[in-house]
């Protein structure tokens, strides 16, 4: 795809290249691509190397599955994910596994994670879009979570790209890349400006 976006500062074209539509195709994607969306999270660094993430997902084949997934979304967004063949949601353990205290970096690894996941899909021609907007409580019961033991942190929709017309009306016209704030606004050379 060809974007408009411009960078301040030489940059590889894949991190303007990725981003979050909402029109997917429901294309089924393959064993292979599946493998390698969840290759990419697993080769993801993190603390301790304790790789907090945990993936459930669903695949459109898989109808039940899939509905449920897709029913923990709010309605703003079941309205467009519905079509992607890939739902998941992603959890982080909240403890090291080698001795039991908090992980107070687990949600950044997770992070690290997705951005793995995300960059993946575009190496396979498609889009992987994360989505804040799911009922976290729901998701614990309706997939058997624990949440003494994990945080429900995103849901994830992937697929190809589709076609906006077939986005509901009040999405077309946001169909498109985003923009992004200069690196002046979040980074401060020694110390953290003071309040003003």
């Amino acid at each position: 795809m060809t974007t408009s976006r411009q960078p301040d500062a030489d940059v590889d074209p894949r991190f303007l290249d990725r981003w979050s539509p909402r029109a997917l195709r429901p294309d089924p994607l393959t064993s292979p691509q599946l493998a390698s969306l969840f290759e990419a999270m697993r080769w993801a660094p993190s603390c301790f190397n304790a790789q907090p993430w945990r993936v459930v997902y669903a695949e459109s084949s898989a109808a039940e599955d899939h509905a449920r997934l897709c029913g923990l979304l709010v309605p703003a967004n079941q309205a467009w994910a519905a079509r992607a063949p890939l739902l998941l949601v992603l959890f982080a353990s909240r403890n090291f596994s080698h001795n039991g205290k908090p992980n107070r970096t687990a949600a950044f690894d997770v992070g690290s994670a997705w951005m793995a996941l995300a960059l993946e899909a575009r190496v396979l021609g498609l889009y992987a879009h994360a989505m804040a907007g799911f009922d976290t409580q729901r998701a614990y019961t309706e997939l058997g979570v624990d949440p003494e033991q994990y945080e429900a942190l995103a849901a994830v929709a992937i697929g190809a790209i589709g076609d906006p017309a077939e986005l509901p009306e009040s999405y077309r016209a946001r169909e498109a890349p985003s923009g992004r704030n200069p690196q002046s606004q979040f980074t401060f050379r020694g110390r953290f400006p003071a309040a003003t």
